[in-house]
């Protein structure tokens, strides 16, 4: 039996993932990584390091990549609701300038496999919510970078999800710039 069901995003390279659950009366059982499985649907990754947010309602983080190091990553959402978003900045991939949303929650269950190369953000749709993820290789503060949340080409849906005239941003967040800026670099 299958621990997972793989969907391919629109973004190449990019995976929904449905981990199956497997729950009684003392509550649920399930695998969130199977080296095997994942290498089999495609996703050959070793995974270097585990991150874990805690966030409030409204707080969008994001979009960030790094040009040193670039990660493959595996989010999830073990408290509360987020709105998860890719974007393919990779110059060469097919699917260059796309971006893919997905819900995930602690309710779903769901991850979302992003490789390396795409800029990665979240807004926070419930109260509070706990964001985890794997990363294919380690943090590079040298090698950060970002494009603006509300970048006017992308348009990224944000609107359906959070309460936009209240996002909460980091500084850093708030000075990255447009997708137009960052292709004019590379």
């Amino acid at each position: 039996m299958a621990k997972f069901d793989f969907t391919a995003a629109k973004i190449d390279g990019a995976f929904i993932i449905e981990p199956s659950v497997y729950g009684d009366a003392r509550g649920f059982f399930m695998e969130t990584y199977n080296k095997k499985e994942f290498a089999n649907a495609g996703i050959n990754v070793d995974f270097v390091q585990d991150n874990h947010s805690l966030s409030q309602k409204n707080v969008l983080r994001g979009l960030h990549f790094q040009t040193v190091n670039p990660q493959d990553k595996l989010v999830r959402v073990i408290l509360g609701e987020v709105y998860d978003v890719a974007v393919d900045i990779r110059k060469d991939s097919k699917t260059f300038g796309q971006w893919q949303g997905v819900l995930l929650s602690a309710a779903n269950k769901r991850q979302f496999f992003i490789p390396r190369g795409c800029a990665h953000g979240f807004a926070v749709i419930s109260d509070t919510a706990e964001f985890v993820y794997k990363c294919s290789d380690f943090y590079t503060p040298e090698g950060e970078g970002g494009i603006i949340w509300n970048d006017p080409t992308l348009m990224i849906d944000w609107a359906n999800f959070i309460d936009i005239e209240r996002v909460i941003l980091s500084e850093k967040d708030k000075k990255y710039p447009t997708f137009k800026e960052y292709k004019s670099k590379l």
